[in-house]
């Protein structure tokens, strides 16, 4: 079949130059028209509940809300872990699936689970909403709204009102959100910071109590205060006319004219009772700021699927035709984050990856061919097979993201090595016919055949055992998987593209550019390079051919001690991104107020912005509404885009840390902005270590998880050591007598609808103001609520008329936990931790060591560890197994082809000389041994066999023509050497810009993975070309003695 594909190409030279000219202009439009991502989907099928419960305590929301939508979700179809928090007012639950699952069946199934507790949940909590459909990688921006204080000084002194908090609040919520939620592909805008306005009726107690009102009369008055009323319709004069009372109205004037009671003695309105004003909704859930000024952030979250660079376009257009409407001293910030910019600076340095490798490869194509018209004939299957490749991949719906394009840059090299050793054999084949007298030479067509026809076997061969040894890539599961697999996808489509253009086109290109009479006089003599190498090494050849048994034991050597010290090497989950961005959580104790959060939040921004490298920062204090990120008061998340300049980014993270640790009673960790999320979804916690401890008791937990702290905290290299702040915070606990409730005729729903009211508020209504609906809330003005006394002294109605709460109730201080995460419906308390400067497995083993021997559980509590290295270590053993599957592929069709088992095992004899400089190069690289690390050791399988064919191939030629052993190796030797040390070069080469630029965004996970092919390919190639013969010479002296003895005894 592939002399027939071979064949139809030469004698159809036209179609093939048209259909390959037409696929080039193609392809080109199908890559200016992909859209281009960082990453592939990376995200596990994940379903968000959250419910919003105000006014309920931690273990209250734990009890009512997290368990029961907890019980509902478990045991679901596809479910392999369920994680919950619970917070002050706040429940959330993370349904994970199976990696398998499709996240729009997941959805269903927990929509269809949740439906039956809603109308279980006790009142006053809000209905549980699903999160919005995103991934970890799905914040792709963050807005900050300042007001800018010069400009707001200038608008006051000329008469104009300065923009307040509350209007900046109201301008996100109100004007910027619904429109950038207009925007196809954003999937949700959540907002934080400034003051979100209500409208308020703040009782007081006292005039209340003097003139007699109740609470239920209030309630009753205000519950419909602003609600228009329908009259139907009249018709008159043939005309129809709706009839509606416009009862609405937004003047606190006219609001405070409500009548809440009226009588023979009188009529009381609000005004009388209370004070009705516009102010900030309370409790403040969060705050933000952009550099240390107060701030409205919005982040702004993308739909799966959907291209970033392209979304981010649309926003900033949006927000630029916005900018002309809003007041002017309102100032919009879109560089605090934004991930297009590490898109496009991942992307631009792997195109530059891309470009200085095929330069590479245009220089050893020229140097060992010494020939233009070779070197082109050549280099053309490069840019061809990465068209097909590209147009391959779109038509697999695999999306073009640095993983993809890194497939690529890894195979560039290798693209070219099918056509070097067609256009090599061709050349050669050529210059042998142009020596030959006139009459016996040979047309060029028939001669392009016959020498394309001689290596179709091993280039489809090589090509197919290269296939064979990425095999163990698609059998990784979870996050390693999904990006990973894209990579293998790629480097296979672009290694089969490379095999088809060797089969077509580069014989066609042969058959013209090499076989006029100007080329065919350049076809002479060997080129000066290739002489001189070939005369070196028959040297060497016949030196190593008269020591072989040194030889072998050197090889044997140097194996053996390649493989103790890949056991030394550190192990690690996937290489740190330099995303140009930290993400930095700090935390302090809970029970802090929100304005003491804030300023402990201020401090740490001007520590950031006092190193040199950043360029602004943005915080976040507490959390937005309805935000899965639930984060307490007491946590700050800041986000500071950086640019480095004379020094490392580790460099600046530990002068970072260093200046932050001086700040008293917070806790830090700095990562980066996707790095954190992965880390979320492998773990729940945004660390590379996670240990979780399990217990029923809170306080129990958080002492235990004290000491293993402790212990964490004395091993060299773990830094940024976290416990989760379980802990007890203050609480006032009204708890109701309820013999004094009986004897005074209060209800428990009465007694309870006092407290939710007097206390929280309640929004019993809604005003209009400009079409835009604000809350109307009732409760107690603060004075009289702002202590534990004044609680006590509050009126409650009763059926004596008012008494205080402390005849019915004891008021008293106490505590209670501050959040309960629980994971499976098991209480957990996490440790995290980051490592620095050490391998992250060997970090945990340490870890494991230390509490196991110092730490004693009590009964019932157990510890298990996740984290990165959890991944790591089932992906390891998933990759190990499956090499061994990929080993015996790639041996039988090394049988199927030479037919001959010691000549099989001879060319795998390449795999442990690969593996030689493949761990020689991480040692002196001092590189640690990480997935990417291990898949290149896995690809070396299979590319560094293409060699051993080459030359054993040649050797069975050799012999069918009848020439003897020793002269047969040393001619199949030296005709394989160029084509041996081209494709080696190439290959090895075109990785060198990717290996060298390992801390460059978007070379990080590609960078390991080509470090280890490059040493592979140094060391087996150098060896292989000594090695191979001397071990045939061997394997064919045994057979032939074999042969002999059988010969005799017939």
């Amino acid at each position: 079949m592939l002399n027939r594909i071979i064949h139809f190409s030469l004698y159809n030279r036209l179609v093939v130059l048209i259909l390959s000219g037409l696929i080039l202009v193609g392809g080109c439009i199908a890559l200016v028209r992909s859209e281009i991502d960082i990453f592939p989907d990376l995200n596990a099928p994940t379903v968000v509940v959250m419910t919003e419960a105000p006014g309920l305590a931690p273990e209250e929301v734990e009890k009512l809300v997290t368990f029961p939508i907890e019980t509902a979700v478990n045991g679901a179809t596809g479910v392999r872990r369920v994680r919950s928090s619970s917070a002050t007012g706040f429940s959330v639950v993370w349904v994970e699936f199976d990696w398998d699952t499709d996240v729009y069946v997941a959805r269903q199934i927990v929509s269809e689970k949740i439906a039956p507790v809603a109308e279980s949940l006790p009142p006053g909590v809000k209905a549980p909403a699903l999160g919005p459909q995103s991934s970890i990688l799905g914040e792709i921006m963050i807005i900050g709204l300042t007001v800018d204080a010069e400009k707001a000084a200038q608008l006051a002194s000329h008469g104009e009102t300065p923009t307040t908090m509350s209007r900046l609040r109201s301008i996100a919520d109100r004007e910027i959100r619904p429109r950038l939620l207009s925007i196809g592909g954003v999937s949700q805008v959540s907002v934080i910071g400034g003051d979100v306005s209500e409208f308020q009726i703040l009782l007081s107690p006292d005039r209340m109590r003097y003139l007699g009102i109740t609470l239920p009369e209030v309630l009753a008055a205000t519950e419909s205060l602003n609600e228009n009323a329908s009259g139907g319709t009249l018709y008159e004069f043939g005309n129809e006319y709706i009839i509606k009372g416009s009862v609405n109205t937004s003047d606190t004037d006219d609001i405070a004219k409500t009548v809440v009671r009226s009588d023979a003695s009188g009529t009381i309105t609000l005004a009388d009772i209370a004070q009705v004003k516009e102010g900030a909704k309370e409790p403040r859930l969060g705050v933000a700021s952009v550099k240390t000024e107060p701030a409205v952030l919005l982040t702004v979250t993308k739909q799966p699927a959907v291209g970033t660079i392209g979304l981010t376009e649309k926003i900033d257009s949006e927000l630029a035709a916005l900018h002309s409407t809003l007041p002017p001293d309102v100032t919009v910030s879109t560089d605090i984050f934004r991930q297009s910019e590490f898109i496009a600076n991942s992307v631009s340095n792997l195109q530059e990856s891309l470009l200085e490798g095929a330069l590479m490869v245009i220089i050893v194509l020229f140097f060992f061919l010494m020939n233009l018209r070779t070197t082109i004939v050549s280099l053309v299957a490069l840019p061809m097979s990465i068209i097909i490749t590209v147009i391959i991949l779109r038509l697999m719906n695999v999306s073009i993201n640095t993983m993809s394009l890194g497939g690529i840059a890894i195979a560039i090299g290798s693209l070219v090595d099918d056509a070097i050793v067609d256009v090599e054999n061709v050349y050669k084949r050529l210059r042998e016919n142009r020596k030959l007298p006139d009459g016996e030479r040979r047309r060029i067509v028939e001669v392009v055949y016959e020498a394309s026809k001689e290596v179709r076997t091993p280039i489809f061969n090589s090509s197919l055992i290269i296939v064979a040894s990425f095999l163990p890539l698609f059998f990784l599961t979870g996050m390693e998987g999904r990006m990973l697999i894209p990579l293998g996808v790629s480097f296979i489509v672009a290694l089969a593209a490379s095999t088809i253009v060797a089969l077509t086109l580069t014989p066609v290109l042969c058959s013209y550019m090499l076989g006029s009479d100007k080329a065919m006089g350049k076809l002479d003599k060997e080129p000066w390079l290739t002489r001189h190498i070939k005369a070196g090494y028959e040297k060497s050849l016949q030196w190593c051919m008269a020591h072989g048994k040194s030889v072998l034991i050197a090889t044997g050597i140097l194996f053996l001690a390649a493989a103790g010290l890949f056991f030394t090497l550190g192990r690690s989950f996937l290489p740190s991104f330099n995303e140009g961005s930290m993400t930095i959580n700090v935390s302090t104790l809970p029970g802090i107020s929100l304005e003491e959060s804030d300023k402990v939040g201020r401090l740490a921004e001007e520590v950031i912005l006092s190193i040199p490298e950043v360029q602004t920062v943005a915080r976040k204090t507490g959390r937005a509404e309805l935000d899965e990120h639930s984060l307490g008061v007491n946590v700050s998340e800041i986000e500071a885009p950086y640019k480095l300049d004379r020094r490392s980014r580790n460099e600046m993270v530990r002068e970072l840390r260093g200046k932050l640790t001086e700040i008293p009673g917070v806790n830090i960790e700095i990562g980066q902005p996707i790095s954190h999320r992965m880390d979320a979804m492998l773990s729940g916690t945004e660390a590379q270590i996670a240990v979780k401890l399990f217990g029923p008791d809170l306080n129990r937990l958080f002492a235990t998880g004290q000491q293993i702290k402790k212990i964490m905290s004395g091993i060299p290299g773990i830094t940024d050591v976290n416990i989760e702040q379980q802990i007890e915070r203050p609480q006032i606990n009204i708890a109701p007598r309820r013999e004094m409730l009986a004897k005074y005729g209060i209800t428990m729903r009465e007694f309870t609808e006092f407290i939710d009211v007097a206390l929280a508020g309640k929004a019993v209504s809604q005003v209009y103001d400009s079409g835009l609906p604000y809350d109307i809330t009732v409760k107690f003005e603060e004075n009289a609520r702002n202590s534990k006394d004044l609680i006590s002294m509050i009126m409650i109605d009763s059926n004596v008329g008012k008494i205080p709460l402390s005849y019915v109730a004891d008021v008293v201080s106490t505590t209670g936990p501050n959040t309960i995460n629980r994971e499976n419906v098991n209480r957990r308390l996490v440790i995290s931790a980051n490592v620095d400067g050490r391998d992250l497995r060997g970090a945990v083993n340490e870890i494991r060591k230390e509490i196991e021997k110092d730490i004693k559980l009590p009964e019932g509590y157990y510890l298990s560890f996740g984290g990165q290295f959890e991944s790591e270590a089932e992906a390891s053993s998933t990759l190990a197994l499956m090499s061994l599957l990929a080993l015996l592929i790639i041996f039988m069709l090394l049988y199927a082809d030479f037919k001959n088992i010691s000549q099989s095992l001879v060319i795998l004899i390449n795999m442990p000389l690969a593996m030689i400089g493949g761990v020689l190069i991480l040692v002196f690289t001092g590189g640690e041994l990480n997935i990417p690390a291990v898949i290149g050791f896995i690809s070396l399988l299979g590319i560094a066999t293409r060699n051993g064919m080459l030359l054993i191939s040649r050797y069975n030629q050799l012999e069918n023509e009848g020439i003897g052993l020793e002269q047969r190796i040393a001619i199949g030797s030296t005709d394989r050497l160029t084509p041996i040390i081209m494709t080696a070069l190439t290959s090895a080469l075109a990785l060198i810009p990717l290996a060298l630029r390992s801390s460059v965004p978007g070379n990080e996970i590609q960078s390991p993975l080509a470090v280890v092919i490059l040493g592979g390919l140094i060391s087996s190639t150098s060896l292989n070309v000594f090695v191979v013969p001397v071990l045939y010479r061997y394997i064919t002296n045994r057979r032939d003695k074999r042969r002999a003895a059988n010969a005799s005894r017939k």
